[in-house]
C-alpha cells in the first residue's frame, strides 16, 4: 500500500495532465493506505486549485521543473490540508514532507518543508495578497462570465462551488416510501432529513459509502442530487406513455422517470457513447427496471427513430457543468472558454432534431447542470422563437428562480447543485 498523500498527488497530477477525475482517482484508491483521506485530498485540492496556485506563486522562489511536477501536486495536497482540513498542522506537514522519500526525491524534503511552514507563519499576509480570481479559486474567464450573468449572486455561486456537496439519495418509490427508508437509516445510525424539493429525496448529514446504505445493492435507493431529481417531477410522465431519454447514461434520470410512473413506461433510453452503455444497463438492473436501451446520436434521429412520436422527451443536454463544480472539481481545470460556443451549437442541434419527434400535446423537458444563460434560457428562447407550435410552460418556483425561459437553480439553493429546467409543450392546434 502507498501513503494516502502520495496517491493523492499522483491522481492530482493525472487530472492536471488531462485525465478526468472519474478516470484518474478510482483505480488508484485501492493502492492507498487510507482511501477516504486520498479522496478528500484530491477533491479538495482541485476545488482550491487556483487559490493554491496563487499561493505557490508567492511561496516558491523558483519554478518547479516540469519533470518534477509531482512535487507541485504534493505541495497542493499539503497546502489544502493546512487551509481546509481539521488535521493537526504538524502532522499534516510531517506526513506530506515524508512523501518526498517515497517519490525518491529526498532533495525535495527541505523545499516541501519550507513552503508549508512558511505558509503556516505567513498565511494571513499570503491570503490577503491573492487577487479575486485566485481567492475564489475560479478561472478568470469563468469568473467574468458568472459576474456578467449573475451580478448579485456571482460571489455566492463561487463560494458554494468551493464547498463540499451533500450526499443526497433518491428513494425507489416502487419499493418503499421515503418515511420508511428514513426509519431504516435511523436504525443504522445514519443521520438524515427529507429534502424539501423532492418527495423522494433524502439528504444525509454526512456522506457514507453506498455499501452502508440499507438495500442499496437491491435497488432500494440511488444517489442523486435533489436538483437532478426535479426532472421526473417536472416532466411528469404518466403510466403507459412513450418516453425518450435522449442522453441517458449513466441512467439516474432514466430510472427516476420509470419509478415516477410506477415502472409502466414505453421508454427508450438513448446514449451516443458506447462506453457508457454498461453503466446505463447496470443502473436499471440494480433497480429492477426495464427500458429499451439503444446506442445512437440524439441529433440524428434518422439513424434510430422508428417514426412513432413520443409523449414525453427528456433532453438532459451536454453542457459546461458549471453548476456542479463542487461535485466535479476537475471541470474547473479542464473547461475552456471556447468550449461554451461548441456546447451551445450542440444543445441547439439536439433541440431542433428532437422537436419533430414529439406528438402534438406532448412535452419536452430541457435540462442542463449549467448556470450560464447562453446554455440555458437563450437556447430555449431560440427554439420557441423558431417553432410556431412550441409553448413554454411555467414551472413551480418553490425550488429555484424564474429565469425567463425556464427555472434556474444556483449552487447551494436548498443545498442543491446548480441546474436549469425548461418545459416546452407542442401545441395541438398548430
Amino acid at each position: 500500500m502507498k501513503p494516502a498523500r502520495l496517491v493523492a498527488s499522483e491522481a492530482l497530477c493525472a487530472v492536471l495532465d488531462g485525465a478526468s477525475l472519474a478516470r484518474a482517482l478510482p483505480p488508484r484508491l485501492s493502492e492507498s493506505d487510507n482511501p477516504p483521506l486520498t479522496q478528500e485530498l484530491v477533491y479538495g485540492a482541485l476545488r482550491w486549485h487556483f487559490h493554491i496556485e496563487g499561493l505557490l506563486g508567492q511561496l516558491l522562489e523558483r519554478p518547479i521543473r516540469d519533470k518534477d511536477r509531482i512535487l507541485r501536486c504534493l505541495l497542493h495536497v499539503g497546502l489544502y490540508q493546512l487551509m481546509e482540513m481539521d488535521l493537526p498542522p504538524h502532522a499534516a506537514v510531517n506526513e506530506t514532507v515524508a512523501v518526498t522519500r517515497a517519490l525518491k526525491r529526498p532533495w525535495a524534503r527541505g523545499l516541501v518543508n519550507a513552503v508549508l511552514r512558511r505558509y503556516q507563519r505567513e498565511a494571513e499576509r499570503l491570503e490577503a495578497s491573492l487577487d479575486e480570481a485566485d481567492r475564489l479559486s475560479h478561472p478568470r474567464w469563468l469568473l467574468e462570465r458568472l459576474r456578467q450573468a449573475w451580478p448579485n449572486e456571482w460571489q455566492r455561486i463561487c463560494e458554494e462551488n468551493n464547498r463540499r456537496p451533500p450526499m443526497v439519495l433518491r428513494v425507489n418509490r416502487l419499493r418503499q416510501s421515503r418515511d420508511a427508508y428514513l426509519q431504516q437509516l435511523a436504525a443504522e445510525g445514519i443521520e438524515a432529513r427529507p429534502h424539501p424539493c423532492s418527495e423522494v429525496a433524502i439528504e444525509l448529514a454526512r456522506p457514507v459509502p453506498v455499501e452502508a446504505l440499507p438495500g442499496f445493492a437491491d435497488g432500494a435507493v440511488s444517489v442523486q442530487d435533489a436538483a437532478a431529481q426535479l426532472a421526473a417531477r417536472f416532466l411528469d410522465p404518466q403510466p403507459g406513455e412513450r418516453v425518450l431519454d435522449a442522453c441517458a447514461a449513466p441512467g439516474g434520470k432514466t430510472a427516476h422517470l420509470l419509478e415516477h410512473a410506477g415502472g409502466d413506461l414505453d421508454l427508450l433510453a438513448l446514449e451516443m457513447e458506447p462506453a457508457r452503455l454498461p453503466a446505463l444497463r447496470e443502473t436499471l438492473e440494480r433497480l429492477g427496471l426495464e427500458a429499451e436501451i439503444r446506442q445512437g446520436d440524439a441529433a440524428c434521429p434518422e439513424d434510430w427513430w422508428d417514426g412513432r412520436p413520443f409523449d414525453r422527451i427528456l433532453l438532459d443536454a451536454p453542457c459546461s457543468a458549471t453548476g456542479v463544480l463542487r461535485r466535479n472539481p476537475d471541470i474547473r481545470v479542464h473547461r475552456r472558454p471556447q468550449d461554451i460556443a461548441r456546447l451551445q451549437a450542440t444543445q441547439q442541434s439536439l433541440l431542433n432534431a428532437l422537436w419533430p419527434l414529439l406528438r402534438p400535446g406532448g412535452r419536452l423537458l430541457y435540462a442542463t447542470c449549467s448556470v450560464l444563460p447562453e446554455e440555458n434560457r437563450e437556447r430555449v428562447a431560440e427554439l420557441v422563437a423558431g417553432q410556431a407550435d412550441a409553448r413554454l410552460l411555467p414551472l413551480p418556483a418553490d425550488c429555484g428562480s424564474d429565469a425567463g425561459c425556464g427555472l434556474q437553480i444556483l449552487p447551494g439553493d436548498e443545498e442543491m447543485d446548480g441546474f436549469f429546467h425548461a418545459l416546452i409543450e407542442k401545441r395541438r392546434d398548430s
